[in-house]
Order: C-alpha cells, then structure tokens, then sequence
C-alpha cells in the first residue's frame, strides 16, 4: 500500500504524489482511492487502491536511474516499423505496460517519425501522451525541469535526423 506523499507511475497516464487517500461512494458501494497530483498539467486522478496492483502502480525511478533513462535516449534504435496499423498497437502495448524504457522508446520511434515522415492525428496524440508519461516521470526523479528535458529529447532527435541527411 502506497502512503500520501508517494511518488508513483499510473500507467497510461503518468507519474505524480499522492495528495490524499480518501473513501467515495459510487453505486451505493464504498471505495478507499489514492488522490494523485500529477506535476504536468495540474491534474487530480482518483486510483482505486483495491486494482493498484492490478493497473501497475509503482513507485517512481530514482534520480540516477532516470538520468541513465535520458542517456539511453541517445543510443536507442528506434522501431522503424512502416505497418500503422502494428505499429500503433505495439506502441499501445509498450504504453500500458508502464515500464519506463517500453515509454523511452515508443517516444524515440514515434519523434524519429513525426521528423522524418510525419503522424497521422491518433500517434501524434500517442506521442503527446507518451512524453507526458515519460517526462513527468523523470521531473518527479529530478533529473531536469519539464522544459529542459524536452529540449534534450528534440536536440537528440534533431541530431540523428541532421546525421542521416
């Protein structure tokens, strides 16, 4: 069990502290949830703490593991997949499972497109998503300040693009 003032991972949505644990009634049945603040969007999310488990809650990574996670941004083959249709539910799959490196490179795959190729409306809201996911994950760790880290993403992504040129 998670305790208020926690750092976790939701996965599909981010990482962010635990506000509250409060009890609710829905359907005439009472319900014990984490209040989650996440960092990026000033958004409030309410977590059953009876499916915690089930959805994938987790404590987020530490500073020196989220530092090694933006390094590995540089190195990592990014899936170049041209089927949409697979690829989107790679991706998906790679996003729900909350792991963090799964996230990197979905980001890594789907920047590396957008650069070169362009994406269709659903994967650049795939992409929107999976930075939030990984960045406010890595603002939690404090690795680096929102802005900061996403610089860092485009100028690797603008690098490799210029490399292939």
């Amino acid at each position: 069990m998670f305790n208020i003032g926690d750092k976790i991972v939701y996965p599909m949505h981010g990482a962010g502290i635990i506000e509250a644990i409060e009890e609710k009634k829905f359907l005439k049945q009472k319900q014990s949830y984490y209040i989650m603040k996440m960092p990026i969007g000033d958004m409030k999310v309410m977590i059953p703490i009876k499916k915690s488990e089930e959805i994938g809650i987790r404590y987020i990574i530490d500073k020196a593991t989220g530092c090694e996670i933006l390094a590995k941004f540089k190195t990592l083959k990014a899936n170049k997949n041209d089927n949409w249709n697979k690829r989107y539910r790679e991706n998906m799959i790679k996003i729900r499972s909350g792991n963090i490196m799964d996230i990197l490179d979905v980001v890594k795959s789907l920047m590396l497109r957008e650069k070169e190729k362009g994406l269709s409306t659903s994967e650049r809201k795939m992409l929107s998503n999976a930075k939030q996911i990984l960045i406010s994950e890595l603002v939690l760790a404090k690795v680096a300040m929102q802005d900061e880290i996403e610089r860092e993403l485009q100028q690797v992504i603008d690098d490799e693009c210029s490399a292939c040129d």
